[in-house]
């Protein structure tokens, strides 16, 4: 449900977080300001609703974006009703491993909300931030979402180094072996960590555990079965399916001052 906006409010900056199943994007004066399935209905007429038979479409997948749809759904900001935006800066997550062109089209869907300038950041260190995680230690994030799961290891608060298997939540409640396939998969990622990192990351990884997000993270089965294959301590964040929305909320305030922000660049995600 996307939160009332006061009359008077004018907003200067937002966090967007383009999910496969959900998009949000929060305000930091107002908090959640649009939380939507990611899901348009072009058919259906602007402003009628879905509208009988109208052909449902899925604008965000795996390291693919449809442009128009995604501006769709963030379009439903201005449709229903909430005050003039004054030109925001837009803080938009991404999923590491998406590439320059998922990324380039993320950033033109956000057009749409007529930005002053868009940066991005990695949707892991978003979470980390939403978890108040020290940054200044090595941690591994996995985010368990609905079309994918990454694992992703954080060094001084950049990627280190970055793994992605194509399962997520669809199936982990009702499907047979799902979640054993899943916790295998992580547990695969995370065991290839130590071994492919170069730097001196490796050897504290084991005793800090994992910080865990997503949708797969509100599974608590999943969560103990996954914390018994890894033998190590699994840490949720809080909230984490809108953690990686509300931990870009936060990077805001230091985004703001950052010269791209006023002169309209772009700030690719590091790779």
């Amino acid at each position: 449900m996307s939160a009332p906006w006061p009359q008077e409010a004018r907003w200067t900056a937002l966090a967007v977080d383009l999910g496969s199943a959900r998009t949000r994007v929060w305000a930091p004066s107002e908090g959640m300001v649009l939380d939507v399935p990611t899901v348009t209905f072009p058919d259906a007429g602007r402003g009628r609703g879905q509208g009988r038979g109208a052909c449902a479409l899925h604008p965000v997948r795996r390291r693919a974006i449809d442009v128009a749809g995604t501006a769709r759904t963030l379009d439903r900001l201005l449709r229903q009703g909430p005050p003039p935006l004054e030109r925001p800066l837009v803080l938009l997550t991404a999923p590491v491993l998406d590439g320059v062109a998922y990324r380039a089209a993320a950033r033109a869907a956000v057009e749409v909300l007529r930005p002053r300038a868009v940066l991005t950041v990695p949707t892991a260190r978003a979470v980390a931030v939403a978890a108040r995680e020290d940054l200044s230690r090595p941690l591994l994030v996995v985010d368990v979402g609905a079309r994918f799961t990454e694992t992703v290891l954080l060094v001084d608060g950049a990627v280190a180094d970055a793994h992605r298997v194509t399962l997520g939540t669809p199936g982990l409640d009702e499907e047979p072996g799902a979640a054993a396939r899943l916790v295998e998969a992580v547990a695969a990622m995370v065991a290839s960590v130590p071994d492919e990192d170069r730097t001196a990351a490796a050897p504290s990884l084991p005793a800090r555990g994992v910080l865990l997000a997503g949708g797969g993270a509100l599974r608590p089965e999943f969560v103990h079965r996954l914390a018994r294959r890894l033998d190590v301590a699994v840490k949720v964040a809080p909230a984490p399916d809108t953690a990686a929305v509300r931990g870009a909320a936060e990077l805001l305030g230091s985004a703001r001052r950052h010269p791209s922000s006023t002169g309209g660049a772009r700030l690719p995600v590091p790779e």
